[in-house]
């Protein structure tokens, strides 16, 4: 059998997606006989019937529930090697996908050195998704929530967990908290929500939401938002990852630079941190309940 065409597979999909013919058609921008005949040749190509059809009704048979999850697959694998080669394009340049809110310090000093300048970012709730089709090589992971099976992987840093509270809640002035005190918060979700940090934030100062979020995210919050330590979870590693098959210097030296820049920042907001507890410490501050 001759190799079947990227063509007739995209034919396929729009009948199977749409169950009628005539809207198929629309929406490939085509006539209906020109597609009836095209769908006719693919079965009798295959030697198998993919749809059952009369004049008022169009079904998928059970080769055609699988042909069409096959077909939806391979375009997909299609379209992702298109972009991995237009990348190949731009020197040295990697795209990176982060999820929104995370480690936004050391990505804004990774991606704005002067050597990053063929690199981008795509901001993504599913990073695994971005790296399988192709929109990112690279990915800031989390080891122990995210399968990084079929990646390599390189230890990055780890991010402390801290809620977010409305200054005015009673918690705001603790040292730290526990996850047993921020259950009994009406609004408090375990899981955080997949919106943007602008919006997580400003949920938090309107007192509909109480959650929590690694370190990084604590660097962009708002006058109106108390980050507090969480006592009781621990730190979240992150990790770059890639596709295992994905090798070369561009990778090395972009974790190489990953890394250095971490320990730096690193560094830089410790002395944040030992800052803000000498100020916590100073006459005039608010007593910490967690010490009384």
């Amino acid at each position: 059998m001759d190799r079947l065409e990227t063509r007739e597979l995209v034919y396929f999909i729009a009948v199977a997606e749409e169950l009628h013919f005539s809207r198929a058609a629309e929406r490939l921008g085509i006539a209906q006989p020109p597609l009836s005949r095209a769908i006719g040749r693919l079965e009798r190509r295959l030697q198998v019937q993919l749809l059952h059809r009369t004049s008022r009704h169009v079904a998928l048979t059970d080769a055609g529930t699988a042909f069409l999850a096959d077909s939806r697959r391979i375009l997909h694998a299609l379209d992702s090697a298109v972009r991995r080669v237009r990348r190949t394009d731009r020197p040295g340049g990697l795209v990176m996908a982060v999820r929104p809110g995370t480690a936004s310090g050391l990505l804004g000093d990774l991606l704005g050195a002067p050597a990053a300048d063929h690199h981008d970012v795509v901001f993504t709730h599913d990073r695994l998704a971005a790296l399988r089709d192709g929109r990112a090589d690279i990915a800031l992971l989390c080891r122990g929530t995210d399968d990084l099976s079929g990646l390599r992987t390189a230890d990055l840093t780890e991010e402390a967990p801290f809620a977010l509270l409305p200054v005015s809640h009673p918690l705001a002035l603790r040292a730290s908290v526990t996850i047993a005190e921020l259950r009994q918060e009406a609004a408090f979700a375990a899981e955080c929500p997949s919106i943007g940090l602008d919006e997580i934030v400003d949920r938090v100062v309107l007192g509909r939401l109480v959650t929590v979020v690694g370190s990084g995210a604590t660097e962009r919050i708002s006058a109106g938002v108390t980050a507090v330590p969480v006592s009781d979870v621990p730190p979240t590693r992150l990790v770059l990852g890639w596709p295992e098959q994905t090798t070369g210097p561009a990778i090395t030296a972009f974790v190489q630079a990953a890394r250095t820049i971490e320990a730096n920042h690193g560094r830089a907001t410790a002395g944040s941190a030992a800052e803000a507890a000498v100020a916590r410490a100073a006459p005039g501050h608010p007593a910490d309940e967690s010490l009384l």
